[in-house]
């Protein structure tokens, strides 16, 4: 019988309990969104190594990690004082107050080279730093030729023999005036154990320049040896053989090598994916300008930029830069972006000033502003922003190699992973993942999160304050 018909109230229906928002009910575009917010890379990567499901989140966006990248300045860490004869190279770190996640990147990796072979008879020579790129040091020992890649963080240390006699030695069949080598590590997005080492040598034939590229695989352990080929270089009337092979040191970016002429107004550039030669000509007054007041890189919107100062006064100097790109014409050349007064990064009062371009990364300028010789600031500006920031006071060095931290390769879906279709149940080599609750920054980015959703979106507003709550504390 109907318990109305008896005028009783009908039973209350019974609401199943909702089970409560996990780790797991969180999807991976929810987490890319709070993970943005965290204030550097190493904080990135602290958070990322807390559970499998963030790591899982982490790696498997490329968008996320150009995101991030582009919504972070790159995380400088310190840097490699120019050594003198054969000492080990020494390192500066950046003390940061503001993030402690950054000093406890500096405080874990290995900036103190301990993994380096040493000479038994003298432990401190041999090693000196050919370039610093994407988190690895290339050093050469000039005690016993050998030639190493080593990542401070990762502690992973690659020796490899130098490259054959054909392309180092110079026979006396060989009619040139000059030869240069050196050595570029280029690393490979798909496979995170690989990589390759880039040399270069030029030399004068007979009138003609010829650059010739060998490559060692750390897949193959052997050297592979390009023929020597014409680069395409302005001829002037008045060149010499000499002249002609006078290059400064490679500039390397976004899979690019820059070499610009110390005294012509170029920049030969070698790609390293297809191993050919190019050129771009600079504007005239650029012609001899030192390498020290030069730089070549890639904003980080990929766009190619050139930096120069001006420094005959650095009272009155500027800083320029210019952005290679289409002009109304739909012609690509130098356009001019951007000048600023020297006195911007300078203290006018203390007299003797000078500025240099230490580098351009990632859309940062770096310049070290000395006075009377003695050692002097590091100040680092923003090209997007027009925001400078003075990182080192009294303590920087000149012929220094600057460490930024690069993108943990931990943090690259590879193509292992993508061909074992990697899940949250599934991670290999990352290092230390655990189950640990999120870190406290962690922690503060979600409450960041969870407030500007309020007004915004109700729903996921609730779906972070769920989780939020069971995480706190």
């Amino acid at each position: 019988m109907d318990t109305t018909e008896l005028g009783l109230a009908p039973p209350a229906a019974k609401h199943r309990q909702s089970a409560p928002t996990t780790i797991t009910d969180i999807t991976d575009d929810l987490l890319c969104e709070i993970f943005i917010l965290l204030p550097s890379l190493p904080s990135l990567v602290r958070a990322a190594i807390a559970c499998r499901t963030f790591l899982h989140a982490v790696r498997s966006s490329r968008a996320f990690r150009r995101r991030f990248q582009a919504n972070h300045p790159p995380p400088l860490l310190g840097f490699f004082n120019g050594t003198r004869g054969n000492e080990i190279p020494t390192f500066t770190p950046l003390r940061s107050r503001s993030d402690p996640d950054l000093t406890a990147a500096v405080r874990g990796a290995d900036f103190f080279l301990t993994r380096l072979p040493a000479d038994s008879c003298n432990p401190s020579a041999g090693w000196q730093i050919a370039s610093c790129h994407s988190g690895y040091l290339v050093l050469v020992n000039s005690t016993n030729t050998n030639i190493g890649a080593y990542n401070p963080f990762t502690q992973a240390l690659d020796l490899f023999p130098e490259p054959p006699e054909q392309i180092v030695a110079c026979t006396p069949e060989e009619d040139f005036l000059d030869s240069f080598l050196e050595f570029h590590i280029v690393l490979s997005e798909e496979d995170q154990g690989v990589f390759r080492m880039v040399s270069v040598q030029r030399r004068n034939m007979q009138g003609k320049v010829q650059a010739c590229v060998a490559v060692f695989s750390s897949a193959t352990r052997e050297w592979k040896i390009l023929p020597w080929v014409k680069i395409p270089i302005p001829l002037q009337p008045e060149d010499n053989g000499e002249e002609m092979l006078k290059f400064h040191a490679g500039m390397q970016a976004n899979g690019f090598i820059y070499w610009k002429h110390m005294s012509q107004p170029y920049v030969l550039i070698l790609n390293t994916a297809t191993l050919k030669f190019s050129r771009v000509d600079l504007p005239l007054v650029l012609g001899e300008v030192e390498s020290e007041l030069f730089s070549l890189s890639h904003t980080k919107d990929g766009k190619l930029c050139m930096v120069a100062a001006d420094v005959f006064n650095a009272d009155t100097g500027t800083l320029v830069v210019w952005f290679w790109r289409a002009d109304d014409d739909g012609i690509e050349k130098w356009m001019f972006e951007e000048a600023f007064p020297l006195d911007t990064f300078i203290d006018v009062t203390k007299g003797n000033a000078t500025v240099q371009v230490e580098a351009v990364i990632d859309g940062y300028v770096y310049l070290s502003a000395k006075y009377d010789e003695q050692p002097g600031s590091l100040l680092s500006l923003c090209l997007e922003t027009g925001k400078v920031n003075k990182l080192f006071y009294d303590a920087y060095s000149s012929a220094a190699h600057l460490y930024i931290m690069a993108w943990p390769r931990s943090l690259i879906r590879s193509k292992e992973d993508l061909e074992n279709k990697v899940t949250v149940d599934r991670v290999a080599d990352d290092g230390p993942v655990g189950t640990e609750k999120p870190p406290s920054v962690l922690v503060a980015a979600l409450k960041s999160y969870k407030e500007a959703l309020i007004n915004a979106d109700e729903a996921k507003a609730a779906e972070i304050e769920a989780f939020f709550t069971s995480y706190r504390g």
